[in-house]
């Protein structure tokens, strides 16, 4: 998965979405759970509160009893954490009683710490009990009399604070356990839909391969509702392409014929005269009729190129070539060795890379001394959506040229040896035609001394 890839962005946004919406979702949750679990700590205080307050509480005595069992075992095991006190105020007769818990140790009073009670009169503190550990005490005023204005008492009951944060902790670990599964669950799934869900884009690649490489002319298969338009309109753009191709070529035809023909009448005309003016007119015509013949070899190449479906392959061309190059050079005992994979394959016209390979071949012959050495490989793409290259090295023993006369090679009709039968053209020819592939032509020096010609086309 590439960083600038769509698969990439969808996948990184995901998961960047989970990182941000899970851990709020868990903040959430977990406050809601510790504001329950509070509540329901003080529920529990409170209840315990009214237990103790009913049991104590006896209309014929002047101050509070003992309470007996009030449903909390805990209250009889020392420093359980759960305690109850009964304390009288302000000089009230009687003295203080607390839970078997809580030993000699003394709760203290809310009331007197000045705290104001909630609605329901419970008034709330949080302390430090019997051995250091933090409780949560709970009292209710109780005061003798019909105008409250007897002696009052304090009824408190306490509980560890530290036994409700072990409960939220560790619903906090199973909290943050099961958010991290759900996290890596969400990114792996995310993963499954992304690669699912792009799916189609690479069946369009494959498909778009297989046009390319010539294995088929349209777009194939059946998408999705959405890329369904997008194949449509491909294939509507091959369709196009296949005919103003075709437009081209009919054209450049018709342009041939109506050309040529005066073309041939004029210098035939002027070749039955044989005065000055003839003769340079037929002399100009030739030119012409040069002209005119590479020009439209262009205009044919340009169509050829543009095509989305010709593909060639160079094996065989290649073979050819060195069969008939060989039987014609056979007197010099010239010796063409050629190292051509079998899938490599030329995207354009099989006459084109006949013309190119051809022409390079049949002049390294002419200078050739015995050997003539062929390398044609593909190059393979770095990145990805590149199109691979068909790289073509043909190298002579002959006596090879200079930088310079390399650089002048190429120009059109010029012959750097009169005494080589040509018109010099070779070169150009083959050089127009891989720039109307996208490719080029480079001349060089050989390993074996002579001139090494390296052609770069696009490859299927």
């Amino acid at each position: 998965m590439r960083l600038n890839s769509l698969a990439f962005r969808l996948f990184a946004t995901a998961i960047v979405s989970t990182m941000l919406i899970l851990p709020v979702a868990g903040l959430l949750i977990y406050s809601v759970y510790r504001q329950e679990a509070e509540e329901g700590f003080d529920e529990r205080l409170r209840q315990l509160l009214t237990i103790v307050h009913a049991d104590s509480i006896d209309e014929s005595s002047s101050e509070p009893g003992t309470p007996g069992q009030v449903g909390e075992p805990l209250f009889f095991i020392t420093h359980s954490g759960w305690y109850w006190q009964i304390k009288p105020l302000n000089g009230a007769p009687g003295q203080t009683k607390a839970s078997p818990s809580l030993a000699n140790f003394v709760l203290p009073s809310p009331f007197e710490e000045g705290i104001e009670p909630d609605v329901q009169g419970t008034r709330w503190l949080d302390v430090l009990g019997p051995n250091n550990q933090p409780v949560r005490i709970a009292e209710t005023i109780y005061a003798f009399g019909e105008d409250s204005s007897g002696p009052q008492y304090s009824i408190a009951v306490a509980g560890p604070l530290d036994w409700l944060e072990a409960r939220v902790a560790s619903f906090g670990t199973q909290l943050a356990f099961a958010l991290t599964l759900a996290g890596i669950a969400l990114v792996a799934v995310t993963l499954l839909q992304v690669r699912f869900g792009l799916l189609p884009l690479r069946a369009i690649e494959n498909g778009l391969a297989a046009v390319r490489s010539g294995k088929s002319t349209r777009l194939e298969g059946e998408l999705p509702a959405e890329i369904e338009p997008l194949q449509h309109e491909l294939n509507a753009l091959i369709q196009s392409n296949e005919e103003v191709i075709e437009r081209a070529r009919t054209q450049v035809g018709n342009l041939a014929h109506a050309l040529k023909t005066p073309l041939a009448v004029i210098t035939n005309e002027a070749r039955e005269d044989k005065s000055p003016l003839a003769q340079k007119v037929a002399e100009q015509a030739q030119v012409m009729r040069d002209q005119v013949n590479h020009y439209l070899d262009r205009a044919r190449m340009a169509a050829s190129a543009g095509s989305l479906v010709r593909v060639t392959d160079v094996l065989p061309v290649a073979e050819a070539l060195q069969r008939a190059l060989e039987r014609i050079y056979h007197e010099k005992g010239i010796a063409i060795r050629l190292d051509c994979p079998e899938d490599a394959r030329f995207q354009g016209e099989r006459h084109d890379l006949e013309e190119m390979l051809g022409n390079l071949l049949d002049n390294a012959c002419k200078w050739g001394r015995r050997s003539i050495r062929v390398s044609i490989s593909v190059r393979r793409p770095e990145l990805r959506g590149a199109s691979p290259r068909l790289i073509v090295t043909i190298e002579d023993d002959g006596p090879g040229l200079t930088e310079d006369q390399r650089r002048r090679i190429g120009k059109r009709g010029l012959r750097l040896d009169e005494t080589k039968p040509g018109s010099g053209l070779g070169l150009s020819i083959v050089s127009d035609l891989a720039l109307s592939y996208r490719g080029r032509l480079e001349l060089g020096a050989s390993r074996y001394g002579g001139l090494l010609a390296k052609l770069d086309l696009p490859a299927a």
